[in-house]
């Protein structure tokens, strides 16, 4: 048989009940050390102590409004406002209750709230001075958001920033105000300001829909559009009634849709269907700069296809208004002015697209078009014969015959001296394109641009000379 085993039962104890003035005279010892580290500016411990004293003694008010003014230095304004408004539902004439719950109401942007807690204020104490100032603070806040909303719906977008700056400076914490102000920043095209102003957000609450909507806005304006599309998914996850995150993600994706179709339409050759589907994107959403810009470049490449240069031109044009660092649309459109015998205007585009990308194409594209431009303002002796750039040595011949014998002096010796002199004028421009024109190494030079006044081609160039080469 086994021993019998002796076993230590648990000896039953009854609990401790404390006397509630223990627990209040440890409460104020808590209270007395979380005031010692406030004034030494450690907030974090004296916060520590403050909700000690108010495990101790829940019911006192002061503890919650002591804790409060920590949090509101730790900035940590939305609990602050949950003490705030715990003390003065304990005690409804602690006034720095009142004051502090009105404080964490502005620090969050909510106006009128602050208002009606510095009145309370001023109900117990007519001429608290803190109150009247807050007070008139929170008239001027409500002001400026009454100015933003009304500035946005007129799309003064700088002034809505103004507003939202001046609203910040009363109400630092106000998540509202940030995602306004954002919001029009990245509709000024200032994507970058933007996209911090909403980064900072989603880093203190990744599941903010206003700021992961803005985030989607720049990348959208940057034609980043499938990372932008992504944005506005993960928006309408966290609030699937955020109306503007719809309507941004509906339009990316048709955008997206129809320059893709627009791009398709293109490679196959198909430039009128092209062309027609670039006009429909830029139908969809005026606001979006930078793609507008690329869609309106696309379509002037279909346009100068479909020999529409001038349609091309205006194209090219609008691009660069929405965006004048747009280096396509400046060759684009230098293309078309060269396709145009625009030189001047050809030779200005390319002088801007090469200062901005010094390359040797874009020197040679620019050296090419000051050729032309100078080439076009001599005399055109193609022109002067009514022949082609590309005319063959007996279709020179023959084009000068005609033109010397519809231009020789003997055939309009009976006309008017202003006549004649028009017509011997005329008749020795054909001798000096055929005596160009006819020679070969000379011929090149002036195809080359090169300057022929000097080079002693006219010296025997009289009338007789030229017409009785064929005489």
């Amino acid at each position: 048989k086994m021993a019998a085993v002796d076993i230590d039962m648990p000896v039953e104890t009854e609990p401790v009940i404390r006397d509630q003035d223990d627990l209040e005279r440890e409460a104020e010892g808590f209270k007395e050390q979380g005031n010692a580290y406030y004034s030494k500016k450690d907030y974090s411990e004296a916060f520590n102590y403050y909700t000690k004293a108010i495990d101790a003694c829940p019911r006192n008010a002061s503890y919650y409004g002591n804790r409060a003014a920590t949090l509101m230095m730790l900035s940590r304004f939305r609990e602050a406002l949950e003490d705030s408004q715990q003390a003065v539902r304990l005690d409804d004439c602690f006034m720095k209750g009142h004051l502090r719950e009105g404080k964490c109401h502005m620090s969050l942007g909510n106006g009128m709230a602050a208002s009606r807690c510095f009145q309370k204020v001023l109900e117990l104490d007519l001429n608290n001075k803190e109150a009247k100032q807050e007070k008139k603070n929170a008239t001027v806040l409500l002001e400026y958001e009454k100015m933003a909303d009304f500035s946005f719906e007129k799309r003064d977008f700088r002034k809505v920033v103004y507003c939202m700056d001046r609203a910040l400076a009363l109400a630092p914490a106000c998540h509202r105000f940030k995602i306004h102000k954002a919001e029009c920043l990245a509709l000024l095209g200032r994507y970058p300001e933007a996209q911090s102003v909403a980064s900072d957000i989603l880093r203190m609450d990744s599941t903010n829909a206003d700021a992961l909507y803005v985030r989607g806005l720049c990348l959208y304006y940057e034609d980043c559009i499938d990372k932008a599309v992504q944005f506005f998914v993960q928006a309408l996850r966290m609030a699937p009634d955020h109306e503007k995150a719809r309507l941004a993600c509906r339009n990316a994706k048709a955008l997206k849709a129809k320059k893709e179709e627009g791009n398709q339409a293109f490679k196959i050759c198909n430039y009128e269907s092209a062309y027609v589907l670039y006009t429909e994107a830029l139908a969809i959403d005026p606001n979006n700069i930078k793609t507008n810009a690329k869609l309106y470049c696309n379509r002037a490449t279909a346009g100068a296809k479909l020999k529409k240069i001038n349609q091309a031109i205006d194209d090219c044009t609008s691009a660069i208004k929405l965006d004048d660092t747009y280096i396509k649309a400046y060759l684009r459109r230098a293309q078309c002015y060269m396709d145009t015998e625009q030189y001047e205007e050809a030779v200005r585009d390319y002088e801007k697209v090469y200062q901005t990308e010094k390359t040797s194409d874009h020197k040679h594209l620019l050296k090419t078009a000051q050729m032309e431009l100078k080439k076009s303002k001599r005399k055109d002796y193609y022109k002067v014969l009514g022949v082609g750039k590309n005319a063959t040595e007996d279709e020179i011949k023959k084009a000068y015959r005609k033109r010397a014998l519809m231009h020789h002096p003997d055939r309009h010796s009976g006309a008017a001296p202003e006549v004649q002199k028009e017509e011997e004028k005329k008749f020795k421009e054909v001798g000096e394109a055929f005596t160009v024109l006819s020679d070969p190494k000379k011929k090149m030079r002036y195809d080359n641009g090169h300057d022929l006044e000097d080079d002693g081609c006219f010296e025997d160039s009289g009338p007789g000379n030229f017409f009785f080469q064929f005489g």
